[in-house]
């Protein structure tokens, strides 16, 4: 079987949903929990803050992934904290650094510790792991830096093409339910962009 782990594009940390957990007066659990040391897990956390998008793609790659030994199976990108498994701890003070900091190929602070951490990855995992980029591919944000690294072991799912971030959450999550593995193209050279696929079935 061949090896294979996943890079998870990050949520929006900015966002409606992050002004509910910044309100002091928020009660609801998850809002508390930020509150309190250790933190709330960062995939639990972006999977609130991104809803359906990144609760499919968090969902899909801990069901698919087949790591080497000691490497993470899941790893997700941060804005000025390079990459972090799920289960990292994420306290407000954290979050509101990430909300702070900004995806941009001009930015340091968000390229030098993606660029540091993608190579130690690389290196743990050798030339012959795949390595699925669950997010997007349109635009260089990710892309761009993570083929430095990885080059053709980069890959993404063809059928991320042409649909946008609800219609692939859906996608990834109805892949779970059905326990179907999606079909991987290498980023080197490839189409990244696509006619929109017919609309998805209500998912059973």
């Amino acid at each position: 079987m061949a090896h294979r782990i996943f890079i998870l594009s990050p949520a929006h940390c900015g966002g409606e949903r992050a002004q509910l957990v910044f309100n002091e007066q928020a009660q609801f659990p998850l809002a508390r929990q930020l509150r309190r040391r250790p933190g709330v897990p960062l995939g639990e956390l972006f999977s609130f803050l991104s809803g359906l998008y990144f609760r499919g793609k968090l969902a899909y790659a801990q069901a698919f992934a087949a790591p080497p030994p000691g490497v993470p199976g899941v790893l997700i990108i941060t804005a000025n904290e390079g990459l972090r498994s799920p289960s990292f701890p994420v306290t407000l003070a954290r979050l509101r650094r990430y909300a702070r900091g900004s995806i941009d190929l001009q930015d340091a602070r968000y390229c030098r510790p993606l660029m540091r951490d993608a190579r130690i990855v690389a290196a743990a995992a050798g030339p012959e792991c795949e390595v699925v980029l669950l997010g997007s591919v349109a635009t260089g944000k990710y892309v761009d830096l993570l083929l430095k690294v990885f080059g053709p072991a980069l890959r993404f799912p063809a059928e991320f093409a042409g649909r946008g971030d609800m219609s692939r959450g859906g996608l990834l999550l109805r892949c779970v339910d059905a326990g179907r593995e999606l079909e991987y193209v290498g980023l080197e050279g490839a189409r990244r962009h696509g006619s929109r696929p017919p609309r998805l079935a209500p998912r059973a």
